[in-house]
This record gives C-alpha cells, sequence and structure tokens, in this order.
C-alpha cells in the first residue's frame, strides 16, 4: 500500500479568489487552488477541510494532465463566508457560479464526505457544464438501518479509529493533540445543520441526470458501506464499488488505489 501524498508535494499552484454573482446572495468569495491543465476537476474536501484533498488534487493533476480546482469551502480554514450562504444547496450555487465564470465544460466533480454531498447538490443544480460526478465516502442522507456516526464528541484519537482502516496512516496529530483528520465543526454545521444530513436528499437524488460513482472504503465507522450502498442506489446511472484496506478518506489513506479505480471506471 503507498503511503499518504504530502500536500504540496509533486508541483506547485497558483492559490486565487473569485468573487462570484450568486443572484439574490449578492457577492460570493471562494478561494481555490487551481491546478492548470486540460480536463477539468472539480475537488470537494470535507469537514477536514482542503489539506484533506489538495495531495490526491496533486496526483490526480500530475497522473492525468487535468485542470484540477480545489476550492476551500467559504468559512473553512479562516476564509470570508458570505451571510447568505446558509445551506449545502447554496454553497451548490456558487460553485456552479465559479464554473460559468471559469468558462469550464465537461467538468467532473469529485467529493469526500461532505464535500461528497455538496458533488451530489452541484449536479442537482443541472449545470450543463458538469458531465459526472465522483461521490467518496459521502455524507447527507438519511439511512434508517445504516446511521451515521455522530463524531461531534469523540476525541481525536477515536475520530482516527473510526475514519481510518489504519490508524498510524493518518496524517500527525499536534502535541496538543487539536489538529488532525478532524472536522471543523462549526464550520459544517453552518451549511448542514446539526444533523448534518437532510432528509429530502434522498429522494431529491433521483432528479440526478449525469453519471455518477460512489465510491466506499470497506472500514468507514463514521459512515459504513451500506450506506454508500443506499447512497448509490438513490442515483440513477450510479455505480458503487467498494475499496479495501481504507476508510473514510481513501484520498488520504491510500491515494494511489483511488486513483487506479478512478481511472479503472474511468476507461469502462
Amino acid at each position: 500500500m503507498s503511503a499518504p501524498i504530502a500536500a504540496g508535494s509533486l508541483r506547485p499552484t497558483r492559490t486565487k479568489t473569485a468573487t462570484l454573482d450568486v443572484g439574490s446572495m449578492g457577492p460570493v468569495d471562494v478561494t481555490f487552488q487551481d491546478r492548470d491543465r486540460t480536463r477539468p476537476f472539480l475537488l470537494l474536501h470535507g469537514g477536514g477541510g482542503p489539506a484533506t484533498m489538495a495531495g490526491f488534487a496533486d496526483l490526480l493533476a500530475e497522473r492525468t494532465h487535468s485542470r484540477v480546482l480545489l476550492p476551500t469551502h467559504p468559512g473553512f480554514c479562516g476564509t470570508p463566508r458570505n451571510s447568505a450562504l446558509t445551506s449545502v444547496c447554496d454553497l451548490a450555487k456558487a460553485y456552479v457560479a465559479m464554473l460559468e465564470t471559469l468558462d469550464l465544460s465537461d467538468v467532473t466533480v469529485i467529493g469526500n464526505s461532505f464535500g461528497g454531498w455538496l458533488a451530489a447538490e452541484i449536479a442537482l443544480q443541472g449545470s450543463p457544464r458538469v458531465s459526472g460526478g465522483v461521490i467518496i465516502n459521502g455524507i447527507g442522507i438519511e439511512v434508517e438501518a445504516a446511521p451515521t456516526t455522530d463524531v461531534s464528541g469523540l476525541t481525536p484519537a477515536e475520530v482516527l479509529a473510526h475514519s481510518f482502516h489504519d490508524p498510524r496512516r493518518a496524517p500527525m496529530l499536534s502535541s496538543t493533540g487539536s489538529k488532525g483528520p478532524g472536522p471543523d465543526i462549526p464550520a459544517l454545521i453552518g451549511y448542514t445543520g446539526p444533523t448534518m444530513s437532510d432528509p429530502t436528499l434522498a429522494k431529491r437524488l433521483g432528479d440526478t441526470h449525469v453519471p455518477f460513482h460512489v465510491l466506499w472504503g470497506e472500514s468507514d465507522r463514521i459512515v459504513t458501506p451500506d450506506y454508500g450502498r443506499a447512497y448509490a442506489a438513490a442515483i440513477p446511472m450510479a455505480t458503487f464499488t467498494l475499496l479495501p484496506r481504507t476508510g473514510h478518506m481513501p484520498q488520504v489513506e491510500t491515494p494511489e488505489e483511488l486513483l487506479g479505480t478512478l481511472l479503472d471506471l474511468g476507461n469502462k
């Protein structure tokens, strides 16, 4: 198994801030890393912030010679957040506006955890600029038989145990134990609400009109593979693939294997 990729280890990137016009919401500032190639990918991080996606963004750009955008969701990592951004749907509209501003087409949206939910909401906007999506261990739907684990009360060590097949492969915690893959709960709740789910999402996913791949780490104890199967079943044209020996963040724990799976699926 390959080691986790250090953020920024492959090639330099450009960080930009775009001011987007999102209709009645007014201007929305979004800061994003731009790995400029040809085919566009929009990578969406989960509650752990853009650092949980940066290494994989480098790998994807390097191996596929694609243009890879990695936004920091407004409100994460100290970035400003327009008060009109009150839901996941609002944030999805902002990212569709970003694709319009950048004049991108044939965009594949890839999201992990909260970013997976966001990828689904972006697809539901019906933008012709989006041609497909990938949900990696997403959250957002409600599955009675496989409920989401409440991480808000877990210690950093417990988050590691729930998130990784092998916790030794997780990013190192700081000396205070406060840094690691744990989510930014206040920033998350600002979009998702306290339940971090939407009871309407599973039904609304039936209106998705672009193909999706739903990928799931078999050792995820935050949202289990059965939850992932329910996610895929809710999306027309979706496929479900179980990823061995990895947990909630395959892009951190087994990035080479995740990329290989994406490339294999893209060739089918």
